[in-house]
C-alpha cells in the first residue's frame, strides 16, 4: 500500500473530468495528466490550466501535462483512464506495446461501440486477469470537485486489497473513496445512467414535472438493476453510489451533459447540432444504441432505453416516445 500512497499517478485523458481528477490527486501526489493531442497539451503548459474544458481553475505544480505516453508513465505507481469509452481498447493496446504492467483504473462510463462492451469487458479483453484494474464511478460532476466541493464516489476491484490500495490513493477530505468488488455492478450503473438522464432531460424539457421525472428514475433504476442482474452485478450496488446516487445526480444535475441532450431534443433540436453545440462527449448518445443490442442479446426487458433509442437514433420525437411510455400496459411494479 504504501508505493501506492507516495508514488506518482497517470491520468489518462485531459477532458473535464479528467483533468479536475488529475488537480484533486496532484494536491497529494506527483500526477501526469495525459493527452493525445500535442497542441491541447502545448495550450495547458501554457496556461497552466485546462481553459479548453475546465476553465481557468490553476494547476498546482505537482501536476505535469504530457503527450508522450512512454514519458507520462515513467516512474507511475497507477493509471487512471479518463479516455472516452470508444478509446479505452486502443490505449489499453499502447499502454501494452510500452510493457507496463501498471494497475488501470478507469473513470469514464459508456459501452464500447460495436461490441456493446462494457468498460470491464475491454479491460479483461486487454489485460487478463494477471493485472490488477477496476473502476472509479459514481455522483461527481467535475465542475464541483475542482472548486473542492465534498464528493463521494465507489472504486470497484475484483481483488479488494487493491480496491481499498487504489481508494486510499485517490481519498481525500472532500473525496470520500468508497470500495467494492462488483465490478460489474458498478460499471453497468455508470453507464446505463446516462441513457436514463437523456429520458429525465426530454422529459423535463417537455414540462412534465416533478412526478414525472422522479417515475422516470425510479423506473430507470429498475431497468439498469435487471440488466446489471442479467450480467451477474449484485443487486445492492444499484442501492448505492454508483447506483441510485449517480443516477439521481445525472437526471437532476445542472451540470449534466446527457440530462440536457435530452432538453434539447424535447425542445425539437437535431441531435447532430445538440452535439455540435456542447463541445463535450454525451456518452449516454452511443451507450443507448449499444445498451439495446446488449439488452436483445440478454432477453431484458428496457423500455425506457428502448424509447430513447428511437428518439435518438430512428427519427421518433422526444413527445411521442414520453407518451408511449405513458401509454404502456398497466402491470404490477417489480424490478
Amino acid at each position: 500500500m504504501a508505493k501506492l500512497l507516495s508514488s506518482k499517478i497517470v491520468v489518462l485523458g485531459a477532458g473535464a473530468w479528467g483533468t479536475a481528477l488529475a488537480m484533486q490527486i496532484s494536491t497529494q501526489h506527483p500526477v501526469s495528466l495525459w493527452a493525445r493531442n500535442a497542441g491541447h497539451v502545448s495550450g495547458m503548459r501554457k496556461a497552466r490550466a485546462n481553459p479548453m474544458y475546465l476553465g481557468d481553475f490553476p494547476f498546482n505544480d505537482n501536476l505535469q501535462v504530457e503527450d508522450d505516453l512512454s514519458a507520462a508513465l515513467k516512474d507511475a505507481s497507477l493509471i487512471l483512464s479518463v479516455v472516452p469509452t470508444a478509446g479505452f481498447r486502443q490505449i489499453l493496446k499502447d499502454i501494452k506495446a510500452l510493457n507496463s504492467q501498471l494497475p488501470v483504473v478507469w473513470a469514464h462510463k459508456g459501452l464500447e461501440p460495436i461490441t456493446a462492451k462494457l468498460p470491464h469487458e475491454v479491460a479483461l479483453d486487454e489485460l487478463g486477469g494477471h493485472q490488477c484494474w477496476g473502476a472509479l464511478s459514481g455522483p461527481s460532476f467535475a465542475a464541483e470537485l475542482v472548486r473542492g466541493l465534498p464528493t463521494a464516489v465507489t472504486l470497484a476491484a475484483s481483488d479488494e486489497s487493491f480496491a481499498m490500495e487504489a481508494a486510499a490513493s485517490i481519498h481525500a477530505s472532500n473525496l470520500r473513496v468508497y470500495t467494492s468488488t462488483d465490478v460489474v455492478g458498478v460499471s453497468v450503473g455508470g453507464a446505463l445512467k446516462n441513457v436514463m438522464a437523456i429520458a429525465a432531460g426530454i422529459s423535463d424539457g417537455m414540462g412534465f414535472g416533478n412526478n414525472a421525472r422522479a417515475a422516470l428514475i425510479t423506473r430507470g433504476l429498475a431497468e439498469i438493476t435487471r440488466f446489471g442482474l442479467a450480467l451477474g452485478a449484485k443487486a445492492e450496488t444499484f442501492m448505492g453510489l454508483g447506483g441510485a446516487g449517480d443516477l439521481i445526480l445525472t437526471c437532476t444535475g445542472q451540470y449534466s451533459r446527457n440530462r440536457e441532450v435530452g432538453l434539447q431534443l424535447a425542445s425539437g433540436k437535431t441531435l447532430a447540432d445538440i452535439l455540435q453545440g456542447l463541445g463535450h462527449v454525451a456518452e449516454g448518445v452511443n451507450t443507448t444504441r449499444e445498451v439495446m443490442r446488449r439488452a436483445k442479446q440478454l432477453g431484458v426487458e428496457m423500455p425506457i432505453t428502448c424509447e430513447v433509442n428511437k428518439a435518438l437514433s430512428h427519427g421518433k420525437s422526444a413527445r411521442d416516445a414520453v407518451m408511449d411510455l405513458l401509454g404502456r400496459e398497466q402491470k404490477a411494479e417489480a424490478f
